[in-house]
């Protein structure tokens, strides 16, 4: 009997597969980094080849360090780095172009050129997402525009866009061999391209960005089996049975199912996850309107999102870029060498600034600089400026929802840093909760994928899987907190209108 569900999370800094047992425990884990490819300033990419390679042998890590096989394992959960696109041959199987990152910003005269007929907010009533560089479709746009012979392709139905689940999910079924060309409603979500309604792509914004429809995956739903592994696979004949973009699937780990749950995932970037019930709620206040989730031919569950697009990369950027430590884990350590920022605050607007403001136009900076600040301020400061962020995207939430958060579940490596966690709750001023299974990301399509098959019974059964770990409680004075908070909205207005026709 199959004991154990298997996901693979296929994230913007690594792939890993973790197989989880009947009580939602992580049994073993196989994980590898791939490469950040920086071509120029503004641009991120990632080799979709290398990718695929990765997955396939952090499979073979997991089962062999848990001495299982592919017959241990009912079911297999994708999650991923949501609006990443890849474009390839579906004759050969070969990405045309590298992956295209989430975080990248080469798309912005493309933003500018479609937002020119009704503005950034042109498509929002139908696909709850303003025209931003951040979201797939654009990337799309830019490979079919400058890569030699993919328009082409594309207009004699030979190319094939997918953001990593698909990816995955095609080359894992049998890729050139009859492989699944499909996605599931919340990856779809973060396309530009999916009505919210319908839950199906909208052919007019499709016509308005040029992109044949016979480029797209079939829309699916969050929880049924799509296909199964290849027979070329270590876990041939096993069902690929749930599908949920990373941030999507960290709320369904946290057991927020219902209406007015909500988790922040504290990663590369931040995202805070509202779960809106049935409804379709469009933000006053910055926010996205996404899909939560959908099971089977249930009705689909939606959300409000608050996404941050630096916080953990930070941290990576100050350990490669300046070596100020050799491990990011060392940062806290850094940051307790002194007792506050000093005066300084870091504004990471590396792509601009998303939730609340999408300003494009901004540009990372450290402000209130004085001699006496040294490199644990800079640290502090750094950890402080997720908290900042996430309280903003917080009050943005607060006031769409007309309901007060009184606690935020938290997941993500960034929780494992406790002076984080309690400064998030200072600025907050409401607790902090830890779960004891931090990686909820590949928890939640592990359970999308259980669900399927029947490994777990309903969401009753999950939501009593739930524990609670760690609980962090405002200790700071709230005229401190607010005083902070002012100058950090302070050092925010210093980024912006930074960039123009003649600044990268």
């Amino acid at each position: 009997m199959a004991d154990y569900v298997l996901a693979i999370d296929q994230g913007t800094t690594s792939s890993r597969a973790i197989i989880f047992d009947k009580a939602g425990s992580i049994v073993s884990t196989g994980q590898l980094e791939h490469e950040q490819i920086f071509p120029q300033a503004g641009w991120v990419e990632h080799n979709a080849t290398q990718i695929w390679d990765n997955v396939r042998e952090v499979i073979g890590q997991a089962l062999a360090k848990a001495n299982l096989t592919r017959h241990d394992i009912a079911a297999i959960g994708i999650t991923n780095q949501r609006e990443t696109a890849v474009v390839w041959n579906k004759n050969t199987g070969r990405p045309v172009y590298n992956a295209i990152v989430w975080q990248d910003t080469r798309t912005q005269p493309i933003v500018d050129r479609l937002a020119a007929d009704g503005g950034v907010e042109r498509f929002k009533q139908q696909v709850g997402l303003p025209l931003a560089t951040y979201f797939s479709g654009t990337k799309i746009v830019w490979i079919l525009e400058n890569v030699p012979g993919a328009r082409e392709a594309a207009d004699a139905g030979e190319l094939m866009f997918g953001t990593t689940d698909c990816w995955v999910l095609w080359n894992l079924t049998g890729g050139v061999d009859g492989g699944v060309h499909a996605t599931d409603v919340t990856n779809a979500s973060r396309t530009l391209f999916m009505d919210l309604e319908t839950l199906q792509w909208d052919d007019g914004i499709l016509a308005a960005f040029d992109v044949p429809r016979s480029m797209l995956p079939e829309i699916r739903s969050s929880s049924e089996v799509y296909g199964v592994a290849s027979d070329n696979s270590l876990l041939r004949e096993t069902p690929i049975a749930g599908i949920l973009g990373d941030q999507q699937a960290a709320t369904f780990g946290q057991a927020a199912f219902d209406t007015g749950e909500s988790k922040n995932t504290y990663g590369t970037g931040n995202f805070l996850i509202f779960n809106t019930g049935e409804e379709i709620v469009h933000s006053k206040n910055g926010l996205l309107t996404t899909l939560g989730y959908k099971l089977g031919d249930a009705k689909p569950h939606y959300a409000l999102e608050g996404s941050i697009a630096v916080t953990g990369s930070l941290i990576q950027w100050l350990r490669d870029n300046l070596g100020l430590f050799s491990s990011a884990a060392e940062v806290e350590a850094l940051a307790n060498t002194v007792e506050d920022n000093g005066g300084a605050y870091f504004v990471p607007a590396f792509s601009g600034l998303f939730a609340p403001y999408w300003r494009a136009d901004a540009r990372g900076a450290l402000v209130g600089l004085t001699r006496y600040v040294n490199k644990g301020h800079i640290a502090r400061a750094a950890l402080e400026a997720t908290a900042f962020q996430t309280r903003e995207v917080l009050d943005a939430v607060n006031a769409d929802s007309g309901v007060d958060l009184t606690e935020l579940k938290v997941d993500g490596g960034m929780i494992a840093n406790n002076t984080l966690m309690q400064f998030q709750a200072d600025i907050l001023g409401v607790p902090v909760v830890r779960p004891v299974v931090a990686e909820t990301t590949a928890l939640g399509a592990a359970y999308a994928a259980g669900l399927a098959v029947g490994f777990w019974s309903g969401l009753d059964e999950l939501r009593a899987n739930w524990q609670e770990d760690s609980r962090w409680t405002p200790q700071m004075d709230k005229a401190e907190s607010d005083r902070l908070l002012r100058n950090w909205k302070k050092a925010v207005t210093k980024t912006l209108d930074w960039v123009d026709d003649d600044v990268i």
